[in-house]
């Protein structure tokens, strides 16, 4: 889905979001209540523009809008694969992103993920998985790591890993197995006015991921390992 077409369905015609190349800003009112809504399109690869850009936003809302809800609308192909980044510093500017959001949620912020069209890698992992809830668009593509690349990191053939992801969606790419493992908390269909009035109305107070995972029978043993580590501190 089209950005500015998602954001009419949300938030009316005349929502006031605009976009820099491919970088998402603007404040629109939701019931009444102003939002603070970043994100990317077009694939955007996450480079160190693009991460302290978002950082800076977040850390704004923080600053000037105690309490003000965050949306955050991910379309990503994951983090900048070039020596430029890499030399800038891309791992400490995602981190430095990552950090703002958590930040924003420590401090009171409702900060909600929408994947509405890709999420890979990095650009994923460091915004939509750190935010209090992340949700989906039933078109949306989402994975970390496809299998060629998954096999040459963990040296196992190919076909073993397409074996396992036919019956563990942690191998396996798509929003329902990112549901399955607790990643996404649910999928938008149809009413995505409702569904964003309820995603802000039941906010979770704590990372639910785990425990998600573990009813849905995505992660079978991260919610009691979890657990484990928590008794024995």
């Amino acid at each position: 889905m089209q950005w500015n077409s998602l954001l009419t369905q949300l938030f009316g015609p005349y929502h006031g979001m605009r976009a820099a190349g491919d970088f998402l800003q603007g404040e629109v009112m939701f019931d009444g209540e102003p939002i603070t809504v970043i994100g990317t399109t077009n694939h955007a690869p996450i480079g160190v523009e693009l991460a302290l850009a978002q950082a800076r936003v977040v850390l704004d809302t923080i600053t000037q809008h105690v309490g003000r809800p965050i949306l955050l609308l991910i379309d990503t192909q994951g983090q900048q694969l070039r020596r430029r980044d890499e030399l800038l510093g891309i791992n400490r500017a995602m981190a430095h992103l990552g950090a703002a959001i958590d930040l924003a949620r420590r401090r009171g912020h409702r900060v909600i993920g929408l994947v509405y069209d890709q999420a890979l890698s990095g650009g994923f992992i460091t915004s939509g998985l750190i935010a209090d809830a992340c949700y989906a668009l039933p078109e949306a593509e989402i994975r970390v790591m496809r299998i060629p690349a998954m096999a040459r990191v963990t040296k196992l053939p190919e076909e073993k890993l397409q074996l396992l992801s036919q019956s563990n969606p942690v191998f396996a790419p798509g929003v329902q197995n990112y549901v399955a493992m607790g990643g996404v908390r649910s999928v938008w269909q149809d009413d995505l006015k409702g569904a964003l009035r309820d995603a802000l109305a039941h906010t979770p107070n704590e990372d639910l991921r785990a425990r998600d995972g573990a009813e849905r029978g995505g992660r079978r043993l991260a919610a009691a390992v979890v657990q484990r580590v928590l008794d024995a501190t």
